[in-house]
């Protein structure tokens, strides 16, 4: 696949999206197009509308138009890149695809959404059954929705749209945020080992729901130690460190540290510190000065579910 997959997915739904609206969902429902993980299927499972897909499926269009679904962005931001997977839908796929954007702020309804100014950031293409399929946006505006339509009619399994975070940070003027967030813009910008999974993981909302929904390395066999660096959303204070290895019952770091940069300067945040397994851990930083950088060491492996950096702009 492209590089620009390894962006973040603005669309999925753990990430806050959402499928506003559908022109149709005869046959599967509109809400599987942002599902995480892989489209599923099972021959021969029918139900009272007929077998039954991992996807988004309308009916048999009899009449002129065609097909679509308004996702509304998780985490808006700039598209980079948009993969339509026809996953499984194979005599029932659309021929044909396009993508549009806009942005709207506040808490637009499907109807103010339909009248809405929409931009074409994947023109019209061919599509094929039970295929991935990969479209590069060059397009560097912002955006908070994105509308899939499939001409004429017919089934997708999963839309995914990769691009950088651009929220509105301006809500939290004097407040207190994640400065480590994805949803706020933040970012894993280098990383020593993902063997088991992700290392942008650990920036994202809520909990962890098990190991490989947070960082986890392979075994270290050598000296040294793991490590991620993390680029906050803003340059900002940080006043509390949260370090979760919740589910990571007996592969959790025995400690950890965090080093802040700005620019050149580099400041101790939290000296090297002991960890337990499964554990939700909260530490008050009392550095003052402010940061663009974070590096969090894990002695001498294992995983993290969460990494929360809490404090304000600076």
């Amino acid at each position: 696949m492209p590089g620009f997959t390894d962006l973040p997915d603005l669309a999925m739904r753990t990430l806050g999206g959402s499928v506003v609206a559908a022109s149709d969902e005869s046959f599967a429902e509109k809400e599987s197009l942002i599902r995480p993980g892989r489209p599923g299927f099972q021959a021969e499972t029918f139900g009272s509308k007929g077998q039954v897909y991992d996807g988004w499926e309308t009916r048999r269009r009899r009449e002129p138009g065609h097909d679509w679904a308004i996702v509304r962005l998780g985490l808006p931001g700039v598209v980079r890149g948009v993969v339509i997977d026809t996953a499984w839908f194979k005599g029932n796929f659309p021929p044909h695809a396009s993508v549009e954007a806009v942005a709207v702020d506040g808490y637009p309804s499907p109807a103010e959404l339909a009248d809405a100014d929409w931009v074409e950031i994947v023109p019209r293409s061919d599509l094929k059954g039970d295929a991935e399929h990969a479209f590069e946006v060059t397009d560097d505006s912002r955006y908070t929705h994105v509308r899939l339509n499939m001409y004429p009619d017919g089934g997708i399994a999963r839309l995914r749209v990769h691009g950088e975070v651009r929220p509105d940070l301006s809500l939290y003027d004097g407040l207190s945020l994640d400065l480590a967030a994805l949803a706020n813009g933040g970012r894993v910008i280098a990383c020593s080992n993902e063997f088991y999974s992700a290392p942008d993981n650990v920036l994202a909302p809520g909990l962890a729901r098990h190991q490989a929904e947070g960082w986890e390395t392979a075994r270290r066999r050598e000296a040294g130690n793991e490590w991620l660096v993390i680029r906050l959303a803003a340059r900002g204070v940080i006043r509390l460190a949260e370090i979760d290895t919740t589910n990571l019952l007996f592969n959790a770091p025995g400690w950890v540290s965090l080093t802040g940069y700005d620019g050149d300067r580099e400041v101790e945040l939290l000296a090297r510190t002991r960890l337990q397994p499964d554990t939700p851990h909260r530490f008050r930083l009392e550095h003052a000065g402010p940061v663009t950088r974070v590096r969090v060491d894990i002695y001498p492996d294992g995983g993290l579910a969460r990494v929360r950096l809490n404090g304000t702009l600076a």
